[in-house]
């Protein structure tokens, strides 16, 4: 299928593995011409040599607003504009509800809510100005499933959900749509992290008896972006091979 995004451009964050690699990789496939950022300049120059000679590499660091603003305008800037973007932030450290404090929540809310509200805000008047424009968030499945030992995202992650779906009905109207993908158990040096390299049992525990591939994840991602999803807005949409159990 001919999602119809050959010249597009898009800025995807914290991309130089995992799934934000997945979803670049997959957008440059369909003849998008990525901007990505990593905070290390041996990662991002690896990634950039995968991705091919159309992806921009930036040095930043999206945890904090600051950063998150500044990488989405320097790659605006090099770009030349901006019609897709794909927030994303690395994962906080793991633990349990009544182990944290509340600096700990206040840095996990930084790092993957407002950090990602801000690329938000950073795109938006050049998407009005167009009458086009694709926001399509990483989040987690931990949205509509509280995972017990990540209580940080789980807060975090869920507030950021609240605000794009407030968004996607402010925007609808202007050619702009706004969704987020729900990544269950993929294939990522995070899960291993977080498992402590013992990806064999969790693969298992799976409905699908595997872990989910990133390049298939960033596939569903950048049909978000196509043309063909313009109807789909507001939508958060579990990629997980059937581990949510709930019916909503």
């Amino acid at each position: 299928m001919d999602l119809k995004l050959t010249g597009k451009r898009a800025v995807v964050a914290a991309a130089t593995q995992g799934l934000g690699f997945g979803v670049a990789q997959a957008l440059a496939n369909e003849g998008v011409t990525v901007a990505i950022c990593g905070r290390s300049q041996e990662k991002v120059d690896a990634a950039v040599a995968q991705l091919g000679p159309e992806t921009i590499g930036i040095v930043a660091d999206v945890n904090t607003p600051d950063g998150a603003v500044a990488f989405v305008r320097r790659a605006m800037t090099e770009l030349g504009g901006i019609d897709v973007l794909v927030t994303n932030t690395g994962g906080p450290p793991p633990g349990r509800a009544a182990e944290m404090d509340v600096d700990a929540y206040e840095t996990a809310f930084a790092s993957l809510c407002s950090s990602a509200i801000a690329m938000c805000d950073a795109v938006l008047p050049e998407m009005r100005r167009q009458g086009w424009g694709r926001i399509v968030a990483i989040t987690s499945t931990s949205v509509r499933e509280p995972i017990a030992t990540l209580a940080l995202s789980n807060v975090a992650r869920s507030a950021y959900t609240s605000y794009l779906k407030s968004l996607s009905g402010d925007v609808a109207a202007e050619g702009i749509t706004v969704n987020s993908v729900q990544p269950g158990l993929h294939a990522t040096q995070r899960i291993a992290d977080l498992h402590g390299g013992n990806v064999d049992d969790v693969a298992r525990s799976t409905p699908t008896g595997h872990l989910g591939d990133p390049i298939d994840f960033g596939a569903v991602v950048a049909f978000l972006c196509s043309q063909q999803a313009k109807y789909i807005n507001g939508a958060a949409v579990p990629v997980d091979g059937g581990a949510y159990k709930g019916l909503q």
